[in-house]
Parts: C-alpha cells; structure tokens; sequence
C-alpha cells in the first residue's frame, strides 16, 4: 500500500511539474509573438507616418512619383520636398530614437522608472551649452554635439552628486533634476532674450524648433546617433544585470560603478546629440520606455531596438501633428510631447510606491 502511495505520489507530482513546464512554454511563447507582432506593428506605423509626413503640406506626390522623381528623373516638387521636407523627417526620427534610448539606459542604470533626459535636466544642461557655442562661435558649429555633450555631461554629474545621500532616492533625483533643468533652462532663455530673438540658431534650440533644418544638420547628426545606439546595443546584458541588487551584481564579477558611469555617459551622448539638433525634448524618454516594456518586456535585447523604433515613431508624430494642427502656424514637437506627456507622468509618479 505504501509503494502504491508512494508511486501515485511520484506520478502526481512528474504530472504537476510537466503541467508546470507546459504553460511556462506556453507563456514565452505568447510572450515572444506579443512582441513580435509588436515589432511589426511599429514598423509599418513608422513607414506608413514617415510616408504621410511627406505628403502633408502645400505639395502633395503619389508614391510613383516620389520613387520616380527621386530615383529615375527629375521632378520639381520631388525635389522641393526633398529639399525642404525630408531632412526634417529624418531629424525626428533620429533624434526621436535617440531620446527614447537614453530614456531606457538612464532607467536601467538609476533603477528608477521615472528618470527622463529631459525631466532630470540633461537635455536642458546640453541645450545650454549649444546655445553658448551657436551664439559665440557659431563658425564652430560642427563641434555643437560634442559641446552639447560636454553640457549634459555637467548636468549629470550635477544632478548625480546633489541627489546623492547615503545612495540614491528616486524622489530625489527627480526633485534635483527639476532644479537643475530650471537653472538651464533659464540661462538658455535668457541668453535667447538678450538676442532679441535675432538668432535662429539659438532660438532653435531654445523652442525646439526643427522647421529651417538641412541635410548640413541630418549629416552632422547621423555619426553621433548611429554611434550612440550601437554603444547601447553593446551594454545590453548589463542593462538587465542592473536591475538586480548591487551586492548580487557585484557577486558576478561586474564593476558596478564604473559600468554605471559608462552607460549613463552613452545615455548622456545620446540626449545631448539629439537636443544640439533638434532641441530639448522632455517625457519622450519616460513615455517610450513604459510602453515598450509593456509591449516587448523588460528585457533590454527588445526593449533597445523597440524604443528606438517607437521614439522615432513618436517624435515624427508629434512633429507632424505640431506642423499641422495650427496651420499655417507651427507648433514644435516638443510642446506636443510636453502636453501628452505631462499627465502621463503624473499618472506614473501616483502609481509609484516610493
């Protein structure tokens, strides 16, 4: 009786297990196809956006005629929205991509979901040191990113140290941040008020506005993006070991504070690239991030290459939507981003437990 029992046991228990093992399986792979369907869905929203972006203004082509005017012969309104159109649209997308990357990288290595570039005063920080270099060395205006950099740098390491007390505070850093991104902001303000408003250049980056850009300003951004995220992609795996405990990471034989330092200076790059260009951009960062870990998960070898997608999917929505609202007026994608994601934040900052 007791062997009998015994094996009913081992049978009921090899059942559970198998049970267990099944809809495990089965849950990666809803999991897996939720994400790929994610991916797919993304893609064709940004192609069919980038598309209607070209389309929507004084000049309208077919698809044909888009192709054949800039791939076979010469076409007038082709090359007009060429000209005038698409160094605009590529701009949003890179500089869209860009921000929601630093958003999930500056998360990740701060450990707090709320981390922004734009709310914890990077992009603010960048955006005061390209407008220094616009306004008094504007025949340097090619070294405006790695000058913007070298600001968002100042602001991080600003906001690191005076967060900093017996570690960390999510709330903290959040209250510093606000404080630093007022200072920035307010002598880029005022270095665009002394201009009289003269100064595109600074006005520009002051307003985030993207209108008057070239492919001068596509060429001068492309390097620094393109640089920025494959740097990103690089530090996946330490991406998700940083949600872990410190003590735990450290016991895998990571340097926790130097690869700190590093990732936050690729997410610093990144912010800072896209704010010399297109301007200071706030919740983008914090938008994308929750939505893409939503969609794809927490793992950052989806999570990456996801928010690069949606933030480029976003800021050109924004832009477009900024560009067309108000016609013939514009309003800058990042008054846009600002009103959707200003309530957004507050929705998280209530549903956070610390």
């Amino acid at each position: 009786m007791k062997e009998t029992e015994l094996q009913n046991t081992s049978e009921t228990s090899k059942t559970e297990v198998q049970n267990l093992s099944a809809q495990d399986k089965a849950r990666k792979h809803r999991k897996t196809a939720k994400a790929a369907i994610s991916f797919i869905v993304m893609i064709l929203l940004l192609v069919a956006l980038f598309f209607a972006a070209v389309n929507i203004g004084s000049l309208k082509v077919s698809f044909p005629e888009l192709l054949k005017g800039l791939f076979v012969e010469y076409n007038e309104d082709v090359a007009t929205i060429y000209d005038l159109r698409f160094p605009r649209i590529v701009i949003s997308m890179l500089a869209g991509a860009a921000i929601a990357v630093s958003g999930v990288l500056f998360q990740a290595v701060l450990k707090n979901p709320l981390a922004d570039p734009g709310i914890i005063g990077i992009s603010s920080g960048a955006s005061f040191a390209a407008v220094l270099i616009t306004a008094f060395a504007p025949q340097l205006y090619f070294f405006t990113p790695l000058v913007a950099f070298l600001g968002g740098v100042v602001a991080f390491f600003l906001v690191y140290f005076l967060s900093w007390k017996e570690g960390l505070s999510p709330l903290r850093i959040i209250l510093t941040g606000v404080a630093v991104d007022a200072f920035f902001t307010g002598l880029s303000s005022a270095f665009n008020s002394m201009s009289g408003g003269n100064m595109s250049g600074v006005a520009s980056i002051v307003e985030a506005n993207i209108t008057q850009k070239t492919w001068d300003d596509v060429t001068t951004m492309v390097p620094y993006v393109v640089a920025g995220l494959f740097l990103a992609c690089l530090f996946i795996r330490e991406c998700n070991l940083m949600s872990l405990e410190d003590k735990t990471v450290r016991s895998l034989g990571m340097n926790v504070n130097a690869t700190r330092i590093v990732i936050s200076l690729i997410a610093v790059l990144l912010a800072s690239i896209s704010t010399a260009i297109a301007g200071a951009v706030s919740f983008l960062g914090l938008i994308v991030p929750h939505i893409g870990r939503i969609l794809v998960g927490s793992d950052h070898r989806a999570l990456i290459p996801f928010s690069a997608l949606s933030g480029a999917c976003f800021f050109l929505l924004a832009d477009t939507i900024g560009r067309t609202i108000a016609a013939p007026y514009e309003i800058s994608a990042a008054i846009i981003m600002s009103v959707v994601g200003g309530p957004f934040f507050i929705i998280l900052l209530r549903r956070s437990r610390k």
